[in-house]
């Protein structure tokens, strides 16, 4: 299952993301007020099923069922392969163990291991030395490879994502670029709202007084960076180019990506960091104090996961469909 992952979910969350709602208080966004008979869930704990994953379809097993955010969720477990593979999945995600979708499971794992067979390797692709590409474009090809060879490596930032949020940027992607989803907008939290629940955790956790040494200084400047960064990069190099219309379409009158974007896309910017932050030109102490913090960011997104980050995506024609309905 590993081998075949590569690369970096949908109704708004509800306005009770507008406070500072973490894990200590994630009963309030259950909807326990009046969740559905477990009954009516599409799908039964223990019930064999089919789950897609990563241009595949796996046999796996439901373990747990959950109500939340107006949508049933599912923690299933692959079939034959190790539990650090399980996962919470959305409804989307899952077929019925039957013939017929047996039958779709065989075509579709057929179709990706006969591609991955016939894509043409490296090898194939390198050019012998009397080749006729043209001098201009090999030179710039040239340059490219150079420039990012050329990167000082002891100055990179050891950014550590978890592995529950690299496979959040795995299935990112798959939604993106292989289902042809979205991520609904606005999102709620935003980047701006994850930023300022990461400072009141710090505030909680360090004591009362943290505002008043240099370590809130700190951690408020970094923020204030992240915000920006994100802000600059995300049209530039955090988009895939079936979501650019949508961003088009939504950052409109100087509006911030921060305060409309949320946890999605925010992790992306965390694998562009590292080159990124190359040309900042930080001190040494300074680059491990940072390094440090956002490391630390990292495990409070990790720790809210459930909460920050969508389940589902959502398919381009059910957003222009809602768009519509609120104009009229």
């Amino acid at each position: 299952m590993g081998s075949s992952k590569s690369g970096f979910d949908g109704d708004s969350a509800s306005e009770s993301y507008g406070g500072a709602a973490t894990e200590s208080d994630a009963e309030g966004d259950r909807d326990d007020g009046c969740p559905p008979a477990l009954e009516s869930s599409p799908f039964a704990e223990e019930e064999k099923v089919l789950a897609f994953h990563s241009l595949h379809i796996y046999e796996a097993k439901v373990k747990k069922i959950e109500y939340r955010l107006r949508e049933w969720r599912y923690y299933v477990h692959y079939l034959g392969w190790s539990k650090n593979w399980d996962e919470w999945v959305g409804v989307d995600r899952l077929m019925k163990y039957t013939d017929e979708n047996l039958q779709k499971q065989r075509e579709l794992n057929n179709k990706q291991d006969a591609e991955k067979t016939t894509k043409p390797s490296r090898a194939s692709h390198t050019k012998p030395k009397g080749s006729n590409v043209p001098r201009g474009k090999k030179r710039k090809n040239d340059s490219i490879l150079k420039e990012k060879s050329a990167l000082p490596s002891e100055k990179l930032v050891n950014i550590q994502i978890p592995p529950t949020l690299k496979k959040q940027l795995i299935d990112d992607c798959e939604f993106v670029t292989h289902l042809g989803k979205l991520v609904r907008l606005p999102r709620a939290p935003s980047v701006d709202d994850i930023l300022k629940k990461y400072l009141d955790y710090r505030l909680k956790k360090d004591g009362i007084f943290l505002y008043q040494c240099r370590m809130a200084d700190c951690v408020g400047e970094i923020m204030k960076g992240l915000r920006c960064y994100f802000d600059k990069a995300l049209p530039v190099m955090l988009l895939y180019k079936s979501e650019r219309q949508q961003y088009e379409e939504t950052v409109v009158d100087d509006v911030d990506p921060s305060t409309i974007y949320g946890a999605e896309h925010l992790l992306r910017l965390f694998v562009k960091l590292p080159e990124l932050l190359v040309y900042a030109n930080i001190e040494e102490e300074t680059l491990r104090e940072l390094q440090h913090k956002l490391n630390d960011f990292l495990k409070f997104l990790q720790k809210n996961q459930s909460l920050f980050f969508l389940s589902a995506y959502t398919v381009r024609e059910e957003i222009e469909t809602s768009t519509n309905n609120l104009v009229d």
